[in-house]
């Protein structure tokens, strides 16, 4: 086995690839040479789908049995943004001032390293009493069709089962020990478009301008209470991202009009559900049609021993009982909980899809012990 890897290391090489969604930008070859170094056997799976970008994928197993440990995790990162505007070089992993900069640092290649660190040392220690795998994909931060979702099925042609996941992504708003997460809130997003017959603004006789018919159901829909939450899930919402016309002229009434919403909906819902609720006001509007794509069900891992283990890990090392929380946007923690209970905890998320992105590099060795006896306890019990 090679020498134990440093998180903040190995965080900052993965960093310097420009791993934005669809590339890889040989983020993966990092961590497979990595792994492969400490003595885990690695599977590259790469997916594609009519209409989508082909993803690379790495599934890595140490050990063998039960009881079998997984962590989860993504090296796919959103874009930039204006680099002039970056106090460093987005994808140059520069340590200054005690943090770690760079487009991924927190979201999430920086828990990454942290997991890959914590599974070397915990290996060096002497024989796996089970097995601990890595499930990275490069699709996370994308459509989500390629990525985690195949590896599953992968896992699953197989008889490759985990009985328990940790996904790093960056659960904690101030400080490392704030919060995990416990589960999450489905989406459901609606694409809506009516019809109408362009014309001139001053002969409206001759037109049929589809945008009252469109706000008058926009307003229907958004004006409805979905409910007022549950025990462990804040109230859904429905918000309305998108109006459009595409009409450059101030005399001319529009043909067509379309618009776009996404619901976060909790456990009163189902994505089906709300589909037919919205489809259902969609065909009371003359020309109106609705097209839907539900990303994920709300989901929620029962209080049972491994959520107080990885609550425990967090606790011993900063003091602070995570808050189990269900709050956030989709993860493909939803898609990973049909085989396994999973919990995800990370870094803190404060710069996460922002300019200046950064960690501090303690916290990256923080999580890496935080990590560590999660691992510890999990073989324990």
């Amino acid at each position: 086995m090679a020498g134990l890897p440093d998180p903040v290391d190995l965080a900052a090489a993965l960093i310097r690839r420009p791993s934005v969604t669809p590339a890889d930008a040989g983020a993966l070859d990092v961590l497979e040479r990595t792994l492969a170094d400490l003595g885990f056997a690695c599977h590259r799976l790469r997916f594609e789908a009519p209409g989508t970008e082909p993803i690379e994928n790495l599934y890595a197993e140490a050990g063998q049995g039960a009881p079998h440990f997984c962590f989860a995790g993504h090296t796919d990162v959103v874009p930039t943004g204006p680099e002039a505007e970056w106090s460093e070089p987005p994808f140059a992993g520069t340590l200054r001032d005690g943090f770690l900069w760079g487009r991924g640092a927190a979201d999430m290649k920086g828990a990454i390293a942290a997991f890959v660190a914590a599974a070397a040392e915990r290996l060096q220690r002497g024989p796996l009493p089970g097995t601990i795998s890595l499930l990275i994909t490069g699709d996370e931060e994308g459509p989500a069709v390629n990525g985690t979702v195949r590896v599953l099925d992968w896992l699953e042609a197989r008889g490759i089962r985990p009985d328990f996941c940790v996904v790093g992504e960056p659960t904690n708003p101030d400080a490392l020990g704030d919060m995990m997460k416990v589960g999450r809130r489905g989406s459901i997003t609606a694409r809506i478009a009516v019809e109408g017959v362009q014309g001139h603004v001053a002969y409206p006789t001759r037109a049929d301008n589809p945008l009252p018919r469109l706000i008058r159901l926009l307003e229907r829909l958004n004006a409805r209470v979905l409910d007022e939450g549950t025990e462990h899930f804040q109230p859904s919402n429905l918000e309305i991202t998108t109006i459009d016309v595409g009409n450059p002229a101030s005399n001319v009434i529009p043909g067509r009009a379309t618009a776009q919403l996404n619901i976060r909906f909790n456990d009163l819902h189902s994505g089906a559900d709300l589909q037919d609720w919205i489809a259902r006001e969609v065909a009371q509007v003359q020309g109106a049609s609705a097209s839907f794509a539900i990303s994920g069900e709300s989901f929620l891992s029962p209080p049972g021993p491994y959520i107080d283990l990885v609550a425990a890990a967090v606790a011993a090392e900063t003091g602070r009982m995570p808050e189990r929380s269900t709050s956030g946007g989709t993860s493909d923690a939803r898609f990973i909980r049909r085989l396994c209970p999973v919990v995800e905890f990370g870094l803190v998320g404060q710069t996460m899809h922002k300019v200046d992105e950064r960690v501090p590099a303690a916290d990256i060795v923080r999580l890496t012990r935080i990590y560590g006896t999660i691992l510890d306890r999990f073989f324990a019990a």
